[in-house]
């Protein structure tokens, strides 16, 4: 790269892109991934209501989220990005107040509908969507940087939740969070979602290079598939039940682990588990963008994360009371791929689809995805809660289900086999 190329890199706005990206991931996931576990104990213990109930809202705050995700495509055509995700800030900072002030339960499935609307603005295809207008040769790296943001989310806001609501209480925490996450987002969307790469005069990545131009020749080989052809499309199809499968054994995982050892290990070192199982998952997405850019082929790259993630809960389900490193060796085999589940898909859809599909696909696979694994926890709960077995015979079941779920993953991802993208670094 010549002096005049380098300068331009490191006046490139695209990075400025990412960052904002990553802060909106930070936002997006703290307030509406990782805040309904504590929403919901929050509101059983104010109210007193059955624990279904309140689990029936979390999950409605999922379901509905995929109606917005399945929309964001036209929502962006129709009132811009910056908008978009300006208006879903302001629905969920209701929403998380309406979770702190319900005293009926319609109440509270109205505040899950809102934060269920209104979250995932700012989640994985909101994300990508910022992302990808700025990157191509680079997006796995920009990808990966930006989606770091949806661990950080989880290692931030899970204490800061709980240390606010010891402190201001539920409402008082829900205001401050909900008006600051408003507050930062319309900065966001004013200084930096309103730039793009037309408007500004930069082209993508910074520079037009010889590789960039190889990769936009590569996908515009492939042809569209407008309406229904998408569906019947093997590549559409095993991308979408790949990412859907892995992310109903990841949710459902996460949702029970902590439940079922930190009686044996005790609460307070379990937290620290988790904690550290979410900072594995970003270097288990620095690793697999490396690999990306190296490989080229990125539906391997995804299977590999899951087999990977297989292996991790094998090792959990091996774990005895008297051998923490095991429990170790598994949390942070699993922790590796908790990101990948959701940076590397797009990935996927960027290099198996027509440009002009990719947005599409992504939003798709996303929303599948996310209306699957609102199921999750209650389906794993349900294998841990067959009344009829013994303790031990449950939780091999529940483990073992886990397991095999996590491999049909990687065999969804595996089942196509598509044109393979050039590594990076044999591209000239």
């Amino acid at each position: 790269m010549g002096f005049s190329q380098a300068k331009q890199t490191q006046a490139y706005f695209g990075v400025w892109v990412v960052r904002a990206a990553f802060l909106l991931a930070i936002l997006g996931w703290g307030v509406g991934f990782y805040g309904p576990p504590i929403y919901l104990a929050q509101v059983a213990q104010r109210t007193n209501w059955p624990l279904s109930l309140i689990s029936m809202a979390v999950t409605l705050h999922f379901l509905v989220g995929t109606l917005v995700i399945l929309n964001l495509p036209r929502l962006y055509a129709r009132f811009g990005l910056p908008a978009t995700t300006a208006y879903g800030a302001a629905l969920t900072a209701i929403g998380v107040v309406g979770w702190a002030t319900a005293y009926e339960p319609w109440h509270l499935f109205l505040a899950a509908t809102l934060t269920g609307l209104g979250w995932v603005t700012m989640g994985a295809v909101a994300v990508n969507t910022i992302v990808a207008a700025w990157y191509h040769k680079n997006r796995p790296t920009a990808l990966s940087k930006a989606y770091n943001g949806a661990s950080v989310g989880g290692v931030i806001f899970s204490p800061l939740w709980v240390a606010l609501i010891g402190w201001l209480g539920f409402t008082g925490a829900a205001s401050i969070v909900g008006v600051t996450v408003t507050i930062i987002v319309l900065l966001l969307a004013r200084y930096v979602f309103t730039k793009t790469p037309e408007n500004t005069g930069q082209p993508p990545d910074g520079y037009l290079s010889d590789t960039t131009q190889v990769q936009r020749r590569q996908q515009s080989n492939r042809e569209p598939l407008p309406g229904a052809a998408l569906w019947r499309n093997w590549a559409f199809i095993t991308l979408s039940a790949g990412m859907a499968i892995g992310l109903f054994a990841q949710i459902g995982l996460l949702a029970h682990l902590f439940d079922i050892f930190s009686p044996v290990i005790g609460a307070q070192q379990m937290g620290w588990f988790m904690g550290l199982g979410t900072a594995c998952a970003i270097g288990g997405r620095a690793i697999a963008a490396r690999a990306v850019q190296q490989l080229g082929n990125r539906r391997t790259v995804a299977a590999g994360g899951y087999v990977i993630q297989a292996l991790g809960t094998t090792t959990l389900f091996l774990f005895g009371a008297d051998n923490v490193w095991l429990l170790t060796l598994g949390v942070m085999l699993f922790g590796s791929g908790i990101g990948n589940a959701t940076s590397i898909p797009p990935l996927v859809a960027q290099s198996d689809f027509a440009p002009a599909d990719v947005a599409r696909v992504v939003a798709l696979t996303v929303a599948i995805a996310q209306g699957t694994y609102a199921f999750a926890p209650a389906f794993f709960g349900l294998l841990r809660s067959n009344v009829h077995s013994q303790p031990g015979a449950m939780q091999d079941r529940f483990f073992a289900a886990a397991i095999g779920i996590q491999i049909l993953a990687a065999a969804a991802y595996l089942a196509y086999r598509g044109p393979r993208t050039v590594p990076d670094c044999q591209q000239s």
